[in-house]
């Protein structure tokens, strides 16, 4: 008796659980969302920065016959401006110490010999660049600056200096391009090429009745690093 009533009682409950099965909706299907990639990284170049830079000047051709090398190192300041978008436009103070280099040149007639000694740089600058990613080219140019006059005359045979006039220019012009890269939050790397001219030096002897003549021109490559503030003004701007 006890089976047929624990039998009952299975088979009603199951009945029971079918019906409310039964009942109840049709399971909704989704769709798994669709993979959305997260955003391209956005680079600002807009703000202010500060850095160093090492590498070399090189003589232009002049009556010295040698565009020797010489080490140099200083420092840039600077503020640039992102816009329209890919484009920058900005505005750099630099200066370089050099690795100071006496050159002379001797002339046979009137038996003397002049010196020119080289000069730390500064510059002011103007500079216009396209920017994809991280990658700034660059063009610049502005006004050049260099120590004052550093030429000296002497005799050949003897030694003692000679009295002359110079006109040895201390203010030019200077051109230049470069690759500058952000490889990290504040920091970019930077390579250029700057080309510094500061016109001719007319060197007068009066007792050789002589006038040398010679381009002060210089060729320099540096790398730097700059360390930027204002760094993103732009939420995404992320790495």
């Amino acid at each position: 008796m006890k089976r047929i009533l624990l039998g009952s009682m299975a088979l009603v409950a199951l009945s029971t659980a079918s019906a409310f099965a039964a009942d109840l909706p049709a399971r909704t299907y989704t769709k798994a969302p669709a993979y959305v990639p997260p955003p391209a990284p956005i680079y600002n170049w807009t703000g202010f920065y500060i850095g160093g830079h090492i590498g070399g000047a090189f003589d232009g051709n002049s009556v010295f016959g040698n565009n020797d090398g010489r080490f140099l190192g200083g420092v840039q300041v600077g503020a640039d401006y992102q816009f329209a978008p890919n484009w920058v436009i900005g505005i750099e103070g630099q200066y370089s110490w050099t690795s100071r280099d006496t050159k002379s040149a001797a002339f046979t007639t009137g038996g003397f010999t002049v010196s020119d000694r080289d000069s730390n740089l500064g510059s002011v600058t103007g500079r216009l660049g396209y920017t994809w990613g991280p990658a700034l080219l660059y063009a610049k140019g502005g006004v050049a600056f260099r120590e004052g006059s550093n030429v000296s005359v002497f005799d050949t045979g003897s030694g003692s200096a000679l009295s002359y006039t110079a006109s040895d220019e201390t203010v030019g012009y200077t051109v230049g391009a470069g690759l500058e890269y952000l490889f990290a939050p504040n920091w970019s790397a930077k390579v250029e090429y700057q080309y510094y001219n500061f016109g001719s030096t007319d060197v007068t002897v009066p007792s050789a009745s002589t006038v040398v003549s010679y381009t002060n021109d210089i060729h320099t490559v540096k790398a730097g690093v700059n360390y930027r503030f204002n760094w993103g003004d732009m939420a995404a701007a992320k790495f």
